[in-house]
Order: C-alpha cells, then sequence, then structure tokens
C-alpha cells in the first residue's frame, strides 16, 4: 500500500529502499561527495533551492539569487527554507523569503550564499577547476570532514567534538598515517600540494 508522505523512502520489490526525489530532482539526497554548484544567470525559486543543496556556489558576477515564486504564491518545498537559514541566518534568509527580492552576486556573496565570484560565462570553468583541486586530496579524509559539517551542524560542542573525533579516527590511521609520511619526507610542504 502506498503513503502520500512525499518524503517517505520508496519500497522496492527486491527489498531496498530510496529516498525520493525532490520536486525540483535531487533536494532530498544525501551525496557522500561534495557537489559544486556553477551559477550563469538567475538561480531563483527552484533553480536558487538546488543551488542551496550544494556544497559550494560559484556564480557569475552578473548572476543573482531570489525567492521570486514568492510572486505567484509558490512556496519553497525543495529545502529552500531549510537550507537558506543554515547557510545566510535567519534574518537574511527571512529577508530574502518574505520580500521575493533579486539578490545580485555581490550581495550573495557579502551574506555567504556563494563562495566565489568569477566573470561572466567563467562560473562552470572554475567550478570544474575547483572540483579537480578537491578531488586530488585524499577522498575519505575530505569526505569524512565534510560529512562532519553535515552531521554535527546545530550540536552542542562537546557532542559535536565526539562525533567528529569518532567519524574521523579511521580515516586518521590510514590516510592521516600515509599523509604524515609523506610530509615527513618533505613532501607538501609550505602550501604546495603539487605532489599530492
Amino acid at each position: 500500500m502506498g503513503t502520500d508522505d512525499p518524503l517517505a523512502p520508496l519500497n522496492f520489490i527486491d527489498g531496498t529502499t530510496a529516498t525520493p526525489r525532490g520536486p525540483m530532482g535531487p533536494t532530498r539526497l544525501a551525496l557522500g561527495k561534495p557537489v559544486i554548484a556553477a551559477i550563469e544567470g538567475p538561480a531563483v525559486a527552484g533553480g536558487m533551492e538546488i543551488a542551496l543543496w550544494c556544497d559550494i556556489r560559484v556564480m557569475a558576477r552578473d548572476a543573482f539569487m531570489g525567492v521570486y515564486c514568492r510572486r505567484w504564491g509558490v512556496p519553497l518545498i525543495d529545502g529552500g527554507t531549510i537550507r537558506l537559514s543554515r547557510i545566510v541566518g535567519r534574518g537574511r534568509a527571512l529577508d530574502m523569503i518574505l520580500t521575493g527580492r533579486k539578490v545580485p552576486a555581490e550581495e550573495c556573496m557579502q551574506i555567504g550564499l556563494c563562495e566565489r565570484l568569477v566573470a561572466p560565462g567563467e562560473a562552470r570553468q572554475a567550478a570544474e577547476e575547483l572540483a579537480q583541486s578537491i578531488a586530488r586530496f585524499p577522498q575519505a579524509c575530505m569526505r569524512a570532514d565534510r560529512a562532519s559539517v553535515y552531521a554535527h551542524s546545530g550540536m552542542s560542542i562537546e557532542d559535536g567534538l565526539k562525533g567528529e573525533f569518532y567519524g574521523g579516527k579511521e580515516v586518521l590511521a590510514k590516510e592521516g598515517v600515509e599523509g604524515a609520511a609523506r610530509f615527513a619526507s618533505g613532501k607538501e610542504r609550505h602550501g604546495n600540494f603539487e605532489d599530492i
């Protein structure tokens, strides 16, 4: 028998389950790898919600975000009200949500809604270069740290520190020991990551 809950896991005949996609696509999925948004032009309403789902947002200087769906009485239902306030804070999120105003790229950068600004037409290239630079690092460590940011957000410092330690303990035993040996041999010192 089906359910009317759009967030309920999907159950398959073989016994496996899957998280359903949101109305705009992947916004309900929790991926184990980083996701980088390349924003050219408007990222409004559902497009903004997809950008909020990403870990890092690279915006062209002439791009913008906004809750334009406000104008037609369409609510944010792909995580916009949840993620926006976590990224920029409650007051700024409410300003954007309640007014539906255009938020230019420069302001997005100032309030933490994007992490990098580039010239128009260069967002995708910059995002791909950023992804390649991240992919060069030891992956288990990077993924453990990324997961810790999401898992421990909102926890007390004490609980977060415990979770961070136990979540990174196995990674430290493997990748951390290997990395320390590379460092001891003289590689990757002084911010040089050429030999990773």
